[in-house]
């Protein structure tokens, strides 16, 4: 006779296969091959049906099959200049709900400001067989794939004529900060951006240019150009130190709003008050710029639609390949006044 001691060892959960959700669907194994690669041969009952046992069983489809199988790829691609930013963050999580939501997954990639490293990205990327690509380029130069053929959408830029892009209307952000400040009587105006000059910074100071002339100021002496290292809120902080030794404005406008921060924290340290010796204005709108040590006034972005919209234009782009109409959509900025700026103190 044998004993047994203690509970017996459980069984190791058995991995979920193609025919298990066939037989919970009640359809051949083909039909949810069909069905996960090529939908548009299945009708619309019996692909819910399959779904749903997909969803309840936990299968998860093994992508590298799909692809021999001659399935597109479920994968889109994304670059940003910058993983630390909030605002590039922000884009992100939009883009990848909305890729979510259209079945598909995102790889995120940087290209840590350095223009140069983005075309063997985009490369790196198209050898993972990704959809498609969503570019937010690190200098006013539009990156290729190189030899690649994979589709690219450029996210808050505009991209060269005959490609796809989306963005915002940076010109008219440019002008509601600028106009702004001069409605407060503010003459002297300075522009603190990153390095190398992003489109979107570029496009910015037109906007700011075409306020002061229309102020009947001289945009070359009523405005002073400030490149940053960074975007970042210790480059903000350096400028600060640079505004200070070359003559403070009575108004600052900021590329973006962790740049205006490190301004804030640049002359505060030397007890230069926000708003009453400075105006300080930022640009995006991150989460946290309505709870700053002083709320910023700001340009707020569409970015969870930006976001949205870049996902499906890009996912429309690669499915309707040569079909497809290139187009560029702008999104339009607001304008978002908080305590950071005030009337400009009489000379």
């Amino acid at each position: 006779m044998t004993v047994s001691t203690g509970n017996p060892k459980p069984d190791v959960e058995r991995k979920i296969t193609i025919e298990d959700v066939a037989q919970h669907a009640g359809v051949s194994v083909g039909t949810v091959s069909n069905t996960l690669n090529h939908p548009d041969r299945v009708i619309a009952p019996t692909r819910d049906s399959v779904w749903a046992s997909i969803s309840e069983l936990g299968y998860i489809p093994s992508q590298a099959a799909r692809l021999l199988s001659g399935a597109p790829s479920r994968t889109l691609g994304l670059v940003v200049p910058d993983i630390e930013s909030p605002f590039f963050m922000s884009l992100a999580n939009a883009v990848e709900q909305s890729a979510s939501d259209a079945g598909y997954s995102l790889l995120l990639c940087s290209s840590r400001q350095d223009a140069s490293r983005e075309p063997a990205i985009l490369d790196v990327l198209s050898s993972h067989q990704v959809r498609g690509v969503l570019v937010s380029p690190a200098s006013d130069t539009s990156p290729t794939a190189g030899s690649t053929l994979v589709p690219i959408v450029y996210l808050d830029h505009k991209g060269p004529d005959g490609t796809c892009s989306i963005s915002v209307d940076h010109v008219l952000g440019g002008r509601l900060a600028a106009e702004h400040l001069l409605s407060l009587g503010h003459k002297n105006l300075a522009f603190v951006g990153g390095t190398p000059w992003l489109w979107q910074f570029n496009q910015r100071v037109k906007g700011i240019r075409e306020a002061i002339l229309e102020a009947n100021l001289d945009s070359n002496k009523n405005l002073i150009l400030v490149k940053s290292p960074g975007i970042g809120v210790d480059s903000g902080m350096e400028s600060a130190r640079k505004l200070i030794e070359q003559g403070l404005p009575t108004g600052i406008l900021c590329a973006n709003d962790m740049l205006a921060f490190g301004i804030f924290k640049g002359l505060t340290a030397q007890n230069i008050i926000i708003p009453d010796d400075v105006s300080l204005v930022g640009y995006d709108d991150i989460r946290f710029s309505d709870s700053w040590i002083k709320p910023l006034t700001t340009v707020a972005q569409p970015t969870r639609l930006m976001g949205k919209l870049a996902g499906k234009l890009l996912i429309e782009h690669a499915s309707e390949g040569v079909n497809h109409e290139h187009r560029f959509v702008a999104l339009e900025p607001t304008l978002i006044v908080r305590e950071s700026t005030r009337k400009a103190k009489l000379e």
